[in-house]
């Protein structure tokens, strides 16, 4: 018999129709409904490959999501087709790559809406505290193992990056306060979530879902989008989300949202999440998870408008807004090369 994993195990596509309540106001479907769906079925694959080979029996948990950007909209009434492959795999984290696409089942056109790559860590289920190892990935190609290798090895470098710099907070602004915050100030648009973990959020082993996590912080940031445009708003993509620490079941999280930087035409959110133990007095709060989230406003017919510009206050601020901008100005360099690298049509 061969030792090699069967090729249905490292894809695996789930899909769904999109609802009511998946969307906002305007039909929208919401990016946390979409990070959600992504998150799910990388999960599914990551556990499965690595419980593949009969060693210690294990679950997948979201480590990292790299930059994902929303190509196009996705509306109430089209099916999500969610797609997701193993790309690499290390000695305890799993490479997976996902593509969403919308079906209008009506007149039957599809269209890519998300790619995403998503990095995930398998703990025991002995011992959620602990890591194992990861079966070793069967590629089809040498040259896919050594980009795979460079891909571990970036991300892994951005990790610790972020963790070095994660150290801010934002603190919750009361709806009395904000009546004396002027339009277009961080402090009016800023806002909070505060839930608590249930059993519906979390996995058997007891942590909170890496989706539901990603879903909340997509909330807060388009409430923090929306009082500051006050118009109709979409994500168009999230930078990378690092989960540094797992949520328990039972914890209390403080998701917070922050305008951070804005362009004629996009808004740059930094949303951090904390997390407090209820019971366990002993365990200090710590950070879970942070990200930057950028939006765009529209008009009621889907047209994009421009943004207010953000009305920076003080020299905190004002770094903030010069470190925005300098992701804009890069993530815009990098589109426009590669669209420079796309060969002409003859």
């Amino acid at each position: 018999m061969s030792s090699e994993k069967p090729a249905s195990l490292s894809v695996i596509q789930i899909s769904r129709i999109m609802r009511p309540d998946d969307a906002n106001i305007a039909g929208n479907v919401h990016g946390g409904t979409i990070l959600k769906m992504i998150e799910e079925a990388g999960a599914i694959i990551s556990t499965r490959h690595c419980n593949s080979k009969h060693r210690e029996s294990c679950v997948a948990a979201l480590a990292r999501v790299e930059r994902t950007d929303f190509l196009s909209p996705m509306n109430i009434g089209e099916v999500a087709h969610v797609s997701a492959e193993i790309t690499y795999t290390s000695k305890h984290s799993v490479e997976v790559q996902v593509t969403v696409a919308a079906e209008n089942i009506i007149t039957g056109v599809k269209k890519v809406t998300n790619k995403a790559t998503l990095w995930y860590v398998p703990l025991s289920l002995s011992n959620v505290d602990r890591v194992v190892e990861v079966p070793p990935l069967v590629y089809a190609r040498k040259e896919q193992e050594e980009e795979g290798r460079k891909r571990y090895e970036a991300q892994k470098l951005e990790r610790m990056e972020t963790n070095w710099k994660n150290s801010g907070a934002i603190q919750p602004v009361l709806n009395p306060d904000r009546q004396t915050k002027e339009p277009y100030t961080i402090g009016y648009s800023q806002s909070s979530l505060i839930h608590l973990l249930g059993p519906s959020d979390c996995t058997l082993q007891g942590f909170v879902h890496g989706g539901v996590t990603m879903k909340l912080m997509d909330e807060v940031a388009g409430i923090v989008a929306a009082r500051h445009c006050k118009t109709n708003i979409v994500t168009a993509s999230v930078d990378a989300i690092n989960f540094h620490n797992k949520i328990r079941k039972g914890c209390v999280i403080t998701i917070s949202g922050r305008l951070t930087f804005t362009s004629n035409k996009s808004m740059e959110i930094e949303v951090l999440v904390d997390a407090d133990h209820v019971v366990d007095q002993s365990q200090e709060r710590f950070r879970a998870v942070s990200a930057f989230f950028t939006y765009v406003s529209l008009s009621k017919d889907g047209k994009t408008l421009p943004v207010p510009p953000l009305v920076v206050e003080t020299e905190e601020e004002k770094k903030r807004f010069e470190e925005g901008k300098g992701r804009y100005l890069q993530m815009k360099a990098k589109r426009q090369a590669q669209l420079n690298s796309i060969p002409n049509s003859p």
